[in-house]
């Protein structure tokens, strides 16, 4: 259990929809599989790796509908694509308090939208092979719920809530990159251990920390009692369990038996969970700088 069982959400914060789309520029199969999780797992604009549609056409989403019996934190503890919901309120809560008050930049809602095997964004076409992921063009996280069980059985992760609820607070994170003008220096610096596309992954998983930071201890106005119950120390080791599970070095290993720095785009195993550590015993957005790290094994926070 992680919600509070009491805790009240409005399941129409999440779009469900899906199945129009799914054209991938890559080839299929599992090389293919892979590169595209290597490149969009928790991270930056797919666009260049998403189907376009056909030229000379609008592109034509899909606004879905809304979650049905998604009302209480019961239901987010028993129901994934619930919690999915509930973990974008909490994740709402936090950031529209945090970051204006941290940045100076008030909080604009991402569009999230669940879907089942593809869909079209404003990135181009997806489907489920690419793993969860943000759009800037649509300003929406996009989530297959049946990656969570990919997370735990092709990768390794645990399977426990938190590690589900941090693929969320990490995608989010990079609408926060969105709004804060940070998220194009994954796109200029795309490759490499001191890449910005590394250190704009691993700022959002100091984004993640930082909610996590605040989400057992920030009251819902509406109950007056946060929606998550206090973290326990396994609640955080399933939450770095995924963060490990997604590293660069971790996958290339599985795939190749070979590590190549030169080819990251998220960061080692032991960064990722550095960096979600730095966000989670701070709740400071100035603690989640990976830019201008100069070490991106050893964040400030944590020295």
């Amino acid at each position: 259990m992680t919600f509070n069982e009491g805790a009240r959400m409005n399941p129409g914060r999440v779009r469900t929809g899906g199945g129009r789309g799914g054209k991938i520029a890559l080839g299929g199969g599992a090389g293919g599989i892979l590169v595209l999780i290597l490149a969009l797992l928790f991270g930056g604009d797919p666009g260049s790796l998403l189907g376009a549609g056909v030229p000379g056409e609008a592109a034509q989403y899909d606004t879905g509908g809304t979650l049905e019996g998604c009302e209480t934190g019961a239901d987010a503890n028993e129901n994934i694509d619930c919690r999915i919901n509930f973990t974008v309120g909490s994740l709402d809560l936090v950031w529209e308090q945090e970051l204006g008050r941290q940045t100076g930049v008030e909080y604009v809602q991402p569009g999230v939208q669940l879907f089942t095997g593809a869909t079209a964004t404003g990135c181009g076409n997806a489907t489920s092979d690419i793993g969860p992921f943000y759009c800037p063009a649509d300003e929406t996280a996009y989530f297959d719920s049946s990656f969570f069980q990919d997370l735990v059985t092709r990768f390794g992760s645990s399977g426990g809530p938190l590690a589900q609820e941090y693929v969320v607070a990490h995608e989010v994170g990079h609408h926060l990159q969105n709004q804060l003008g940070d998220l194009g220096r994954a796109q200029t610096d795309p490759r490499g251990p001191e890449s910005g596309a590394v250190r704009t992954e691993l700022q959002a998983d100091c984004y993640a920390g930082i909610w996590a930071y605040h989400a057992d201890k920030m009251p819902d106005p509406n109950t007056g009692r946060p929606f998550l119950v206090p973290l326990s120390d396994t609640d955080i080791r399933d939450a770095l369990s995924a963060a490990s599970a997604v590293g660069d070095d971790r996958i290339q290993a599985a795939a190749s038996g070979r590590v190549n720095p030169e080819a990251w785009t998220h960061g080692s195993s032991e960064q990722r969970q550095k960096w979600f550590l730095a966000g989670y015993r701070t709740g400071q957005v100035a603690a989640c700088d990976t830019y201008a790290a100069a070490d991106l094994d050893s964040p400030a926070a944590l020295r």
